[in-house]
Formats: C-alpha cells, sequence, structure tokens
C-alpha cells in the first residue's frame, strides 16, 4: 500500500542552519494498516507526513502508494489517493464556505472539474447521513459557515472530508493536539470509528503516548530523522506508557514534552 524506502530531507542544506530532518528512512504499510507515530519535537515525524502528502519533495530515497512511485507528483495530484487531517483546525476547511460547501469540495478532491452544480439535492442527503454518524448536529447545518464551528467541530468535519473519497493513504498529523481535553477525546473516538468503517490505511503522527498506544495496530518512534523503536500489533498490546518511556530514554538526547505524559 505505501511503501517509504531510504528517503532522506535537509533542511538549509550547507548552511550554518543545516538541518537533517530525514535520515534514510523506511516505513512499509501495507492494506488497512493503521500506524501511530511518535517522537519529540523536531524528530522528523510532520516532516514524514509532508514528504508523503507532497508538500516536500525528498532529497533522496523513494515513495511508493500502491505500487506507483510518486515522488515527481505535486502535492494536488496526490490528493487523488492521500487525505490529511492537520493539526490546525483552522487549516483543512474553508471558513467563509457552508459545511455542504466544505464537503462538496471534499468530495471532488483529485478529480476533474467542470461546470455544474457543486451542491445538488442528492449529495445534501449524502452529507446528512454522514454528518448524522458524527453526532454532532451538523446535519442540520449544512447551510452554516464552518468558520461559525467550534474547533472540535472544524476537525471533526475535516476527519469527515478526509476519509469521504476513501483515500488509499490517510494521514493525521497531531489533529488532536490543539483541542481541549474533552474535544479532542470526541475526535480521537470519532478518528477510530472512521478508520475502522472504512478499513483506512493511516498514519497517525501524535505526542500522546496512551493516544498511541490505544489507536491503531502497529507503532513506530522517531527520533532525530530515523525510526528508533517499532511495535507490531502483539507488542503493541502488551506496551505502557511506561515501556515507551523506558524506549525513549535509550535514545541519546532524546525529550519528550509535557504532552507526551498525557494518559
Amino acid at each position: 500500500m505505501l511503501t517509504v524506502e531510504g528517503i532522506d530531507k535537509t533542511f538549509f542544506a550547507g548552511s550554518v542552519n543545516e538541518r537533517r530532518a530525514l535520515v534514510d528512512l523506511s516505513l512499509d504499510l501495507a492494506e488497512g494498516d493503521f500506524v501511530t507515530v511518535i517522537g519529540s519535537n523536531g524528530a522528523g515525524k510532520s516532516t514524514l507526513l509532508n514528504a508523503i502528502a507532497g508538500r516536500l519533495g525528498v532529497d533522496a530515497g523513494t515513495i511508493r502508494i500502491d505500487g506507483t512511485v510518486v515522488n515527481r507528483l505535486p502535492e494536488h495530484r496526490r490528493a487523488r489517493f492521500v487525505g490529511r487531517v492537520f493539526q490546525d483546525p483552522m487549516a483543512g476547511t474553508a471558513p467563509d464556505l457552508t459545511i455542504e460547501q466544505n464537503l462538496s469540495l471534499a468530495l471532488q478532491r483529485g478529480k476533474g472539474r467542470g461546470l455544474g452544480w457543486g451542491v445538488t439535492r442528492s449529495r445534501r442527503v449524502r452529507f446528512a447521513t454522514e454528518l448524522e454518524l458524527l453526532e454532532l448536529g451538523l446535519e442540520h447545518r449544512l447551510k452554516a459557515k464552518v468558520g461559525l464551528l467550534s474547533g472540535g467541530q472544524r476537525q471533526a468535519l475535516s476527519l469527515l472530508m478526509a476519509g469521504f473519497t476513501q483515500p488509499r493513504i490517510l494521514l493525521l498529523d497531531e489533529h488532536t493536539a490543539a483541542l481541549d481535553p474533552q474535544r479532542a477525546q470526541l475526535v480521537t473516538e470519532l478518528t477510530d470509528r472512521i478508520v475502522s468503517s472504512g478499513g483506512l490505511t493511516t498514519l497517525m503522527v501524535t505526542h500522546n503516548m496512551e493516544q498511541a498506544l490505544r489507536l491503531g495496530n502497529r507503532l513506530v518512534m522517531m527520533h532525530e530523522g530515523r525510526i528508533v523503536f517499532t511495535a507490531d500489533a502483539e507488542q503493541k498490546q502488551r506496551l505502557t506508557v511506561k515501556d515507551l518511556l523506558t524506549e525513549f530514554g535509550k535514545v541519546k538526547g532524546a525529550t519528550f514534552d509535557d504532552r507526551a505524559m498525557l494518559s
């Protein structure tokens, strides 16, 4: 499904600010895998997601989706088979457009555009049905502007939009980090439900170790652009937050911020 093979990414190469964000990194996700990624700030987690999504090019290595090399495909071309939810609830939606208009745009992601109504009666029925699953009452607010929604509501909508067209890869970049605990819990539960029901192949970056252990069937830990620890489904079931802290303590110079301790 997703194969990342030996990728490198260096920022400000040759300058005093040179930083190797990804170092010969390889990762494979099979169909239906849900892999959680943890690591300290600057470990390269978001850079990895940006490279897969096409927002950043890599200096070396290969990225394949369904066996096709996508290195040279720009971000808008990869949008056909890559869905993404960002940390900032404001980033994944258009605030001046209505809920139904945002959903209509998501439905057309990666497809050719032509003349025609963006929001039709049949689409409204589908949108209402999908929104009802969120249990937030948004199915009754299709014509409300997204900018009027709370952060949690917007992030739930972004999550629905990202999975709307059954992307081959779903990328979640600390998508609950900017929310208060109650709304973060809601979006976490929605994530589990949407990924499970859709059988979506998912790569999720998080600082929350409890969340990283609870969601998904595999876990990887990154540090300084490298994967330094992995756990398969069987190993992951036995891991605790204390175990992860012990593993992270083995990495020289590594420290977690306070958000990593949430459980």
